[in-house]
């Protein structure tokens, strides 16, 4: 048992001054009280959020990042040439290249402030396709990183067997990704047998509705029980809503709410491109939009409907995706910006207390990913999993700001770091914004990029 004391804190009621925080031997809060005796506590250096939950990750495109910039010839970059960048990258990482890449990703995630992560691994066979020896090699990899990093991690084994929708022949470049059912069956069954012992939260994630059939979703589905997160990739592209539309008669998230039994386990990501109507049914249906909104940026996707979303009662967690940005700050400034942007006007996304808008945003985001991740987390309050973010009063753009308008100015002001100390399931993993094992994972991931870079 260790007890901490903030100057203060963001509780579910708001900020609050004094505030003694208690952890248990497993990581838990135990008991939060204000205005209480401190004792023998652990004075903490600044005022306290929670962690961060990252609901979408594919931590070995970590690697791809800085590496797609040069334009194309005819200038019709987009996700789809992307795409086919990262598949090329793909081709040459063996398993110890995947878990140098995903360490990496991680460690900057615990400095980053996301303390958790759900892990959309859709990697699992070799360069040609070929199951490993241990077919669930590559998961095992996404385990040993996140251990590494000291984040907590709920893996999303994925499904993915076809290249379009209707069940389209899978291209030679998505072979390490494809499994039959009973293939991924077995995987899963790998995967849930060990989760306990391992410490990870396991999820499923059906692809997207080019990737997989009708009936390979519904068998996919029967593996999980009631309390097992569930996501999928839903409406990123205009092409692919299209293509979607072609096929059914319904645009994507139309078509998963008509015919997927979408509930509150389920996280839609990206969502993007959606009807009047299917912001209001989703918002309804209790699922978690997973917006990743740096990366749909960088893509080219476009944006999110996110005013329309929250006017009608829709919960949301943000996610760094291809992690060319590992920042929860910047998703969040990236998500409000997108909506400036498209309506023209200031402070979108705020809720109906009426606090500041950091504020806002980072209690939604933080609530809707922990229900994404199945984690008890994303918070300051007893049972939840001790994730706790101190802000550094140091930095620069925090300084002289009062205690309700730090998260304003971490997220929109000139803020490059705003953290002092992370801590995940009660444990310190990042003390003066340094993680001990980053100068070793960073040498690795350079051995790893220096390995395939010369097989390329």
């Amino acid at each position: 048992m260790k007890s901490y004391v903030a100057p203060s804190a963001l509780l579910p009621d708001g900020w609050a001054a004094d505030v003694t925080i208690v952890v248990d031997d497993a990581g838990r809060i135990e008991r939060v009280a204000t205005g209480t005796d401190r004792g023998g506590a652990e004075r903490l250096r600044g005022p306290v959020i929670a962690g961060m939950p990252n609901l979408h990750s594919h931590a070995f495109q970590r690697a791809v990042a800085g590496r797609t910039g040069s334009p194309a010839q005819d200038g019709d970059d987009s996700f789809w040439t992307w795409r086919q960048a990262m598949y090329a990258f793909l081709a040459h990482v063996d398993p110890d290249a995947f878990e140098a890449i995903a360490t990496q990703a991680y460690v900057e995630m615990a400095k980053a402030g996301y303390t958790s992560v759900a892990e959309f691994h859709y990697v699992h066979h070799d360069p040609c396709g070929m199951p490993y020896a241990d077919p669930a090699e590559l998961a095992w990899r996404v385990v040993a990183a996140a251990r590494s990093a000291g984040i907590s991690l709920t893996l999303l084994p994925v499904f993915y067997a076809h290249a379009g929708f209707g069940g389209m022949p899978i291209a030679d470049a998505q072979r390490r990704f494809a499994h039959g059912i009973d293939g991924f069956a077995r995987l899963y069954d790998v995967l849930a047998a060990a989760a306990p012992a391992q410490g990870y939260a396991l999820g499923v994630a059906p692809h997207s509705l080019r990737a997989v059939t009708p009936e390979e979703m519904q068998a996919i589905l029967r593996l999980t029980d009631g309390g097992t997160p569930i996501h999928i990739h839903a409406a990123e592209q205009i092409r692919e809503v299209d293509d979607c539309y072609a096929w059914s008669g319904m645009r994507p998230v139309e078509w998963l709410l008509a015919n997927a039994g979408v509930d509150a386990r389920w996280c839609l990501v990206h969502a993007t491109h959606m009807t009047a109507r299917e912001v209001t049914a989703l918002a309804a249906s209790g699922a978690i939009a997973g917006i990743a909104a740096t990366t749909e940026a960088d893509l080219g996707d476009g944006t999110f409907p996110g005013d329309a979303y929250l006017r009608a009662g829709g919960r949301f967690g943000v996610g760094s995706d291809s992690n060319a940005i590992i920042d929860p700050f910047a998703e969040l400034r990236q998500l409000e910006w997108s909506q400036r942007l498209r309506l023209r006007r200031r402070n979108v996304l705020g809720d109906a207390a009426q606090l500041p808008i950091g504020t806002s945003l980072w209690r939604a985001a933080a609530g809707g990913g922990a229900r994404a991740l199945a984690q008890n987390c994303g918070t300051i309050a007893a049972g939840a999993y001790a994730d706790l973010l101190v802000l550094d009063p140091d930095e620069p753009a925090l300084a002289g700001q009062a205690v309700d308008r730090m998260l304003d100015a971490a997220i929109f002001g000139p803020c490059r770091r705003p953290l002092r100390d992370v801590m995940s399931r009660g444990r310190w993993i990042v003390r003066d914004g340094r993680h001990p094992q980053e100068a070793g994972v960073l040498q690795r991931y350079r051995t790893a990029l220096a390995r395939i870079d010369a097989m390329a």
